[in-house]
This record gives C-alpha cells, structure tokens and sequence, in this order.
C-alpha cells in the first residue's frame, strides 16, 4: 500500500475567482509506501562523492576562468586599486551601462578634469551622477584611490554621497548621487535658461554651506584633508539650493598635524 498526501496550496476558489487566486491547488505531494523500495540506484556514499566531486570540479573551473579574466577578475588591473579595499558599493559595467543608456550623450550633465559626468537611473530608481575618467585625463588612478579613499569615509550634509565605483577593465568610474541643480558655476554662469535667480539670501545659505563642508574637513573629520581645488564648478546644488562640495580627486590628506600648508602647485589655475 502507498500512502498519499496531497498539500493544498492556498489558491483556488469554489466561486468565480478574484484576482489573486489562480494557481495551482496541490503545492506538494508525499507517497510513503509501508514496504522497502528498491530503487536500484547509486549508494548514499557514491552520490555523495558524485556531488562533492562535481562542485570542486565546477569551483576549479570558475577560478580559473577569474584569473583568466573571463569573470572580471583583471578588472583591477593597477596594483594600487587591487591593494585598495573598497569600503563602499561597487557596480558593474553592465549595470552602468544600462543606468545611463550606455552612456548616451543626452544624459551627459558636465565635464570636468576628470571626465565626463552622466546622469542614470539605477533598477531600484536611484537618480545617479556617473563620473568616467577619461583616457586623456591628466589624472590616473593615485587620483582616483584618493577619491574613492576619501570620500567613502566622509559623510556630512554639505558633501557630495558617494554611492559606489565601478573597477572593470580600462573603466574607472564614480557614482554619486544627483543633485537637481547641478553646479553654482552653471547657477551663476551658465546658459539663461540654465540660470537660476539666486536671492542674497539664498547665497548667503549657499557660503554657509561651503563654509561648513570646508570647516568638516579641515577640522571635525577624523581624517584632515585639504580640497585645494574649491571653485564654482565643483560645489553642487541640491533640490533646496543646499551646497555640496564635489571632486575630491586632488584631495590631500594632511599627514601633518600642525599645518595645513601645502607647497605643491595643484587644483585649477
């Protein structure tokens, strides 16, 4: 004899049915017989070895295809990146590409010293800011560890977010958060219809907010860091018109505790 349960799964109706109730009726069925089966089958021990065998085989495969390169595994190709441990979100290529349409020039919102900077929209609908280095860059990836290093260990209300990098092949790239406004040079300077009518009080808000971001890394963070490149163009404006400082790429990390004095000419003539 063979004894049968069927497990009903919730749906169904006896009426006419509301949205939410098709599907299958049986989720699972048990047969358990009183007698000894015999399967004729393999043993536990060779399945088991079949099964461990098979996933060291398949985890062999894939580290070779890693190393290869196949699975990104040369994705960090500099020394220093592979040396960095990343402590913020990392995005693939593939997901970059889809957020900003790969990289249609229709959502190309600036272009700095860095490179070009892109607006996306992530699956779960983040708005982002993707800033590419370019290949003609004047800088390289010590610039780019620095921003990273930096940034994704500050957090305050007058600094631009950093969300994530993305490390994959020749692509270095940073994502931001969007800000709505863009930057206070395009505010200020830019086209008429990019203009924004910025009241004293508004701009007094705007310095404030500079003031603070600029007093949060000289000071208050744990780590003391000179921007040494702050200008129009890399403060940033959010929907209320609250600056944010960007570009940390020539950020110094001041290893010096008495002096903020840096020698060295650097930032934008």
């Amino acid at each position: 004899t063979l004894e049968i349960h069927l497990y009903w799964a919730g749906k169904g109706t006896t009426a006419i049915p509301d949205r939410g109730v098709y599907g299958p009726l049986i989720s699972a069925i048990t047969v358990t017989p009183n007698f000894n089966v015999d399967t004729g089958g393999l043993s536990v021990g060779a399945i088991v070895g079949i099964v461990v065998g098979s996933f060291v085989g398949v985890l062999f495969i894939l580290v070779a295809l890693w190393k290869m390169g196949f699975l990104g595994g040369k994705g960090i190709e500099d020394p220093e990146l592979r040396g960095l441990e990343l402590q913020t979100g990392y995005f693939s290529l593939r997901h970059i590409k889809a957020a900003t349409g790969n990289f249609d020039s229709a959502n190309k919102i600036g272009e700095g010293g860095f490179g070009p900077v892109y607006k996306g929209v992530l699956s779960d609908g983040r708005v982002i800011a993707v800033k590419q280095l370019s290949s003609k860059s004047k800088q390289g990836n010590r610039e780019f560890i620095t921003e990273i290093g930096m940034i994704s260990a500050l957090q305050h209300p007058n600094l631009v977010k950093l969300f994530g990098c993305c490390i994959e092949g020749n692509q270095l790239m940073l994502i931001y958060e969007y800000l709505e406004n863009n930057s206070l040079a395009r505010a200020l300077f830019g086209s008429k219809e990019q203009q924004l009518h910025l009241d004293w009080r508004t701009r007094q808000k705007i310095c404030w907010g500079i003031a603070r971001g600029l007093a949060y890394l000289h000071e208050e963070s744990r780590l003391k860091i000179v921007h040494r490149d702050i200008k129009a163009t890399n403060v940033l404006l959010d929907r209320d018109l609250n600056a944010k400082i960007s570009d940390f790429g020539l950020a110094k990390l001041d290893e010096e505790e008495n002096t903020h004095i840096s020698t060295r000419i650097a930032g934008t003539v």
